[in-house]
């Protein structure tokens, strides 16, 4: 139960409201030592309930009585406008019985509505890099008294290039007392310069190896020709699978609205979500899959970070994505909070040696599956096709025919003479031995 947490009386509230009983084990492990004020490098699976994990502590260290808001006293920073509007919801459900004012900052936005909104002073502040450079630059945000920061999927971040942008932001940051970094990977070097230039004396928490993730999500592979093929086979498997709600991802933006108008063609409502969509777009293409007004959502990776749909339980892989922690994303996106869940990758000729290593990685095998109406020629490369079984035969057949072209020899009791070889063949069969062979008599 939450009521064993050193939480305020009012957060307890909302998460009773909320319908939130049992703590998950990240909230378990993450939610008391956070509240004592430790800095944590916390690496958990996705939906695994991360974002309550840093929420709630972040709140409780807010609570106290109401006063004039004269500066910002927590910055949550996130890689993606989606991912940051979810982080503000749950900040504003568990809120609720509080004064705390959140507020949000991320490209898309009027500029100047966003500057308004930061001379309230927002107890918390939500946003994406980029557009936080652009506020300190023009000289409408000071973050000098923020006491806590929070990075949530900070590798991400690093992936999409803001390494200068986070150094900046939290060197902004000079009198925080607190910073707790959050994601979903491990990450590389990258992440572990950032861990050692920001956290103090961090409580590393780790709850999910690589390769144990999604336990809820069976992973299938399925074979493809080309582009077109692959086209047929999410139109087959949109009409066949049984699913409440789907997202195909693409690995560009290019070949998302390509997907899409297909689709569209083929009379399934979908939507698509890339980054040169404007940000109403986005938002309307979210809200109509949580809302159920389209079952499927044709998207780039700009989706694979953030994006919690009730009752999504198909991902389709169009195109393999380029590593493991993004495969681990997109897969992510269903089979949450310990849910069931279905993601198939499509697989070229040009994507097979992608794949094997992203087995590698996770040091899982994919289910191999075929779908008998729309089975291609390319089922692997040449040297995997042969089973071990189907070698096997292929012996028995050579030697056989071996047998059946080979002359009797005579016996010992034929009076037949036969001429003798001038020497033996060596073991490796290179060169003849210069031993005679002894005389028969």
């Amino acid at each position: 139960m939450f009521s064993q947490f050193a939480l305020h009386e009012r957060l307890l509230k909302a998460v009773a409201e909320l319908n939130f009983t049992e703590p998950t084990p990240v909230q378990l492990a993450a939610i008391p030592p956070a509240v004592e004020g430790r800095d944590l490098r916390v690496t958990a699976q996705t939906g695994s309930g991360k974002t309550a994990a840093f929420v709630l502590p972040m709140l409780n260290r807010l609570m106290g009585r109401a006063q004039p808001r004269v500066r910002i006293r927590v910055l949550i920073l996130l890689p993606t406008r989606e991912l940051a509007q979810q982080t503000l919801r749950e900040v504003e459900r568990f809120s609720q019985f509080t004064f705390i004012k959140s507020g949000l900052i991320t490209g898309g936005e009027d500029f100047k509505v966003q500057g308004a909104m930061l001379r309230k002073v927002p107890d918390v502040l939500i946003g994406t890099p980029g557009r936080l450079i652009e506020h300190l630059n023009a000289g409408t945000l000071d973050l000098k008294q923020v006491e806590m920061l929070i990075l949530d999927e900070a590798d991400r971040m690093l992936d999409m290039g803001f390494a200068e942008d986070l150094e900046r932001l939290t060197s902004e940051c000079v009198n925080r007392q607190q910073t707790l970094l959050f994601s979903a990977t491990s990450g590389g070097n990258g992440l572990r310069d950032i861990v050692g230039k920001v956290l103090r004396d961090p409580l590393h928490l780790k709850l999910n190896l690589v390769g144990e993730l999604n336990e809820g999500t069976r992973q299938q592979i399925i074979t493809a020709d080309d582009m077109a093929h692959k086209e047929r086979l999410v139109q087959w498997l949109l009409a066949n699978e049984t699913y409440q709600k789907a997202i195909i991802f693409t690995n560009t933006r290019v070949q998302a609205d390509r997907l899409y108008g297909r689709l569209v063609a083929a009379e399934v409502k979908a939507f698509v979500l890339h980054g040169d969509k404007d940000q109403k777009d986005r938002k309307l293409a979210i809200d109509r899959l949580r809302q159920g007004g389209t079952r499927v959502l044709v998207a780039t990776d700009v989706a694979a970070r953030g994006l919690d749909v009730d009752g999504l339980d198909l991902v389709i892989n169009f195109d393999m994505p380029r590593s493991g922690d993004e495969y681990v994303h997109r897969i992510g996106r269903t089979g949450r909070a310990g849910g069931e869940g279905l993601a198939i990758s499509l697989i070229c000729h040009n994507d097979w040696n992608l794949m094997s290593s992203i087995e590698r990685y996770l040091k899982q095998r994919f289910e191999r599956r075929v779908i008998k109406d729309l089975k291609g020629s390319y089922q692997g490369p040449k040297n995997l096709k042969a089973s071990g079984k189907a070698v096997g035969v292929k012996k028995k057949k050579t030697a056989a025919k071996k047998n059946a072209t080979q002359k009797p020899k005579p016996s010992a009791k034929s009076p037949s003479k036969r001429k003798q070889p001038s020497g033996l063949i060596s073991q490796d069969g290179l060169a003849p031995l210069k031993r005679k062979l002894p005389a028969v008599e």
